[in-house]
């Protein structure tokens, strides 16, 4: 029986596309490996462990203290007036052309540029957290405020090593996993430095220590977990960027104070001359001031709403952290698969939004189901801004030369929501109430929106894209 013309092209339709069909799912199977495969990766699972070492000390000078704080009978205002203790995370970018410039002696030598200043900043880091922990925030609040500024001070240095050595370790094609992976360490380390502590202090007063011992204690062990960021710091290998700029004329200067000076004019000058410029620097400030808003008042939020010590450590720090391990996986997924503008508006959007699931918590009152999803909320869309965010600020960073203390200035000028802007959130939330309070957190969000708006029109955006994309080329010529 003889086959026809249209059965045999049909025939080889339907191979042809059953073929098609089998490559394309190999080919999603190969593509799906590789993204995972790259979190295993020697220099992605180096920067997860600094992001640890960088997640760490924030709280210790922020949110865990707040609540040493409360407990101890500090008023409202001024626990609000705390955040400025976070001024050094604002100021950072003044001395981090001395970390772009300087080598420290005998460190830098043996390490390299960028190792050496690592393990300095983390060693002066536990001395400070130590002095914090030896403080009486009842007798002497003012005293807990310098050791939480030398925290703040210790901490911002350490994060402009990392962020330097993080922007100049990874290539393009690992940028995205090194970014989630960072994200979800640091909140790992933040969770460690909240419910961690606060679980350790409840255990030694269990144990039969004094309030103020149990605090004191829950420090010094905090102090003691910065030796993970060292063993990381010695097992890591100096980024081949920071190699060779040591080589560069302007950093072999022999004037130390010479040096410092070009590394700064050539920092600021290469970025203040951009086009857009006062405009990037305005939506870096903006971008996360709603959601820093809302949190500089979260902790003292639950405790006033009626919740215990325990159940803020297990619920907000501890069911958070599988919404936010998510959440930034989720934020270096966008950042991969999408426009940076386009991941950048659901970042925005996202954190906008998860303020007022907060709003809805204080009308609720205390309800632990409610608590729970409210913070599950908050954890997996701050995760996914975060991620997003750093993803911009690296984009934005090119020179090896400059990458600490362009990225210091970036991310200083971001902390200035969370410091300056985030100040009076005590005295909002005494004067309208918790409701109101995070209705106008979340308004807060409008003016990142009008700058996203305007930076997208003026072709910011596609400015950086063909920026990465001769990037790339370079790299593979």
């Amino acid at each position: 029986m003889s086959t026809t013309p249209t059965t045999t092209s049909a025939a080889s339709e339907a191979t042809t596309a059953a073929a098609t069909a089998g490559a394309a799912t190999a080919t999603a199977r190969s593509s799906l490996a590789e993204t995972f495969a790259v979190y295993l990766r020697p220099r992605v699972l180096i920067v997860m462990f600094l992001g640890f070492s960088s997640g760490l000390p924030l709280a210790l000078s922020g949110s865990t203290l707040l609540v040493w704080m409360r407990e101890t009978g500090v008023d409202l205002g001024t626990i609000g007036l705390f955040a400025l203790v976070g001024t050094p995370y604002t100021l950072k970018f003044a001395w981090a052309p001395i970390v772009d410039a300087l080598d420290v002696p005998i460190l830098s030598r043996r390490l390299g540029r960028r190792r050496g200043w690592l393990v300095l900043t983390q060693i002066l880091l536990i001395a400070a957290i130590v002095f914090l922990g030896l403080c009486d925030p009842a007798k002497t609040p003012w005293l807990v405020a310098f050791g939480a500024l030398l925290v703040a001070a210790a901490s911002a240095t350490q994060d402009i090593v990392i962020d330097a050595f993080r922007v100049e370790s990874l290539p393009e094609n690992e940028q995205a996993a090194g970014m989630a992976s960072y994200v979800a360490a640091y909140r790992i380390g933040m969770l460690a430095s909240t419910a961690g502590a606060l679980f350790m202090v409840s255990g030694f007063e269990a144990a039969g220590f004094g309030k103020h011992e149990a605090w004191t204690l829950g420090y010094l062990v905090m102090g003691a977990l910065v030796v993970l960021g060292i063993a990381t710091t010695l097992l890591a290998t100096e980024p081949a960027a920071s190699a060779r700029a040591e080589h560069d004329p302007a950093h072999r200067i022999e004037n130390p104070a010479r040096r410092v000076m070009v590394a700064a004019v050539g920092a600021f000058s290469e970025f203040l001359t951009r086009e857009n410029a006062v405009l990037i620097l305005a939506f870096v400030i903006f971008f996360k001031f709603c959601d820093a808003f809302a949190g500089a008042m979260t902790a003292p939020f639950v405790i006033d709403l009626g919740f215990s010590r325990n159940d803020y450590a297990a619920i907000v720090k501890g069911v958070g952290l599988a919404a936010t391990l998510i959440g930034g996986f989720a934020g270096g997924f966008l950042a991969r698969a999408y426009p940076l503008v386009t991941a950048l508006w659901i970042g925005a959007l996202l954190q906008s939004i998860s303020n007022l699931v907060f709003a809805w918590q204080a009308v609720v009152g205390v309800n632990l189901w409610a608590l729970t999803v409210s913070i599950i909320v908050e954890n997996f869309t701050g995760a996914i801004g975060t991620v997003v965010f750093v993803a911009y600020l690296s984009a934005l960073c090119n020179s090896p030369l400059h990458t600490a203390t362009q990225y210091a200035l970036l991310t200083a000028l971001a902390a200035i929501g969370r410091t300056y802007l985030s100040s009076g959130a005590g005295f909002v939330a005494e004067a309208t109430g918790w409701v109101t309070f995070f209705l106008s957190s979340a308004i807060a969000a409008i003016p990142s929106f009008v700058l996203l708006i305007w930076l997208q029109r003026s072709g910011h955006f596609a400015a950086l894209a063909a920026a990465s994309a001769a990037k790339r080329s370079a790299q593979n010529t």
